[in-house]
């Protein structure tokens, strides 16, 4: 007998902690039941034709299947980061040939937010390269939310860990989301980050959620982890409550001068299987295509999107990584017969 639950689309209660979030937004509210991680490994195990098919039935459930939202993320603040995660070429641990910048100048990042807008991305995403930022940076960042809101577009951001006045204070000046991925499960942690413990990062989400700001949270793939933490993460990220509304599903892009430099790639078929999952597992959540997409190949996005990735990074970078170039997403989307997804901001 399987030992993989149904398809949950069961709504639990929501807690009074979270009773004052946008109440009009239907994909914040409900919440899986508990994924037990032999659950979510039961789910990674299955045949690929099943896996894909129950996560396109799901995804079916609650989304157009042929939208795809367009996100865009600029680098804010980039290098200098003073927490040694393995992968990541802004550590000031790491040998990586990166210069580290001062944060950008608020008309900088209007600017870039406009033009994002005029490509057709819906969502805004502003990230700097801080353990947790200080205080003095608070003036230049909720400016930077009210203006690029202002545009029309969703705002995100990822600025570190977070104490719960910083998370208000991002609330009041209008923030839709905010971006704190917990990169893998928590046993395989403590091999790619030593200078923030697990529960650092599930309290800067609880201070989010407090303060009544969207979550954005997913991890990375490919970093030597095996199946069974991958199923960790996933299994992390539904038992989250409510599970995060925007999920960001990166591929390692191995940066020479970090420690992951030499990681051997991970099989694509695996990358679609946890997509799959993470989409059975969060059937509500946007899950998107993040870093490592340019190196996916046209056939495998197509799979992706098949699973259930219904967001992509859209623009020519990441934060400090290539990405797929803008006319070339546009003309797959066209031979795919997708569209972009019109997104405004909630109320």
């Amino acid at each position: 007998m399987s030992t993989v639950p149904p398809s949950p689309i069961v709504v639990r209660p929501r807690s009074a902690a979270l009773a004052h979030t946008a109440a009009g937004d239907a994909r914040a509210r409900p919440t899986a039941p508990a994924w037990p991680v032999a659950a979510v490994q039961a789910l990674l195990d299955l045949p690929f034709p099943d896996l894909l098919l129950r996560a396109q039935q799901v995804h079916r459930e609650h989304f157009d299947p042929n939208a795809i939202q367009l996100s865009t993320l600029l680098s804010i603040k980039t290098g200098g980061c003073s927490e040694d995660c393995a992968y990541c070429s802004q550590s000031s641990h790491h040998g990586a040939d990166l210069k580290a910048s001062k944060l950008l100048e608020v008309e900088e990042v209007v600017e870039a937010a406009r033009a994002a807008k005029q490509a057709g991305a819906g969502r805004f995403c502003m990230g700097a390269a801080w353990r947790s930022p200080q205080e003095r940076h608070f003036a230049a960042l909720t400016q930077m939310v009210r203006e690029v809101k202002a545009l029309g577009l969703e705002t995100c951001m990822t600025l570190g860990m977070l104490e719960p006045a910083q998370a208000q204070a991002l609330k009041d000046a209008g923030l839709d989301y905010y971006n704190h991925n917990l990169d893998t499960d928590p046993e395989y942690y403590g091999r790619i980050i030593t200078t923030r413990v697990y529960q650092d990062r599930l309290d800067t989400l609880r201070n989010v959620r407090d303060a009544g700001i969207k979550v954005c949270c997913g991890g990375i793939l490919g970093m030597g982890e095996s199946r069974r933490h991958r199923a960790g993460l996933i299994a992390q990220l539904a038992n989250l409550d409510p599970y995060p509304e925007s999920v960001p599903i990166n591929q390692l892009v191995p940066i020479e001068g970090t420690p992951l430099a030499n990681t051997p790639p991970l099989d694509p078929i695996e990358f679609i299987r946890t997509i799959a999952v993470a989409r059975i597992t969060m059937p509500r959540a946007m899950v998107r295509l993040s870093a490592g997409r340019e190196q996916m190949g046209d056939a495998a996005q197509a799979l992706a999107f098949l699973a259930g990735a219904n967001s992509i990074f859209y623009g020519d970078r990441l934060l400090t990584t290539g990405n797929a170039q803008t006319q070339h997403d546009r003309d797959l989307l066209e031979r795919l017969g997708m569209h972009a997804e019109d997104v405004s901001p909630q109320a």
